[in-house]
């Protein structure tokens, strides 16, 4: 991909996007944990809560990458996973809007 420069109203909007996306990212996460411990009752259960936090801390750590070189591809695959409107992006330059929109068409396609 080729580099994009991102104007400081891009910056902005970018952030507080990707800001809103992140929490409710991380609320879905910790909702989903706290569901799965309320229901351990074996430790084969408890063993299964850690593969859970341990698969999603590495898909966390992908998607919550906030470099501008990533940040199309992120808020794509946050509005695909219905984590932000598009609307959440408006504003962005059209090439982004574009990696934006492809992205989160995959993703909603394809479920993640």
């Amino acid at each position: 991909m080729r580099e994009l420069h991102w104007s400081p109203a891009e910056k902005k909007i970018a952030r507080e996007a990707y800001d809103a996306g992140r929490e409710r990212l991380l609320a879905e996460t910790v909702a989903a944990f706290k569901a799965r411990a309320a229901a351990v009752n074996t430790i084969e259960e408890m063993w299964a809560v850690q593969e859970f936090l341990r698969t999603r801390e590495g898909d966390l750590n992908h998607l919550l990458d906030c470099r501008y070189s990533q940040l199309p591809s992120v808020l794509g695959q946050m509005v695909g996973r219905g984590l932000l409107a598009e609307s959440a992006v408006a504003g962005l330059g059209e090439e982004k809007l574009a990696i934006i929109r492809e992205v989160a068409a995959m993703v909603s396609k394809h479920g993640d």
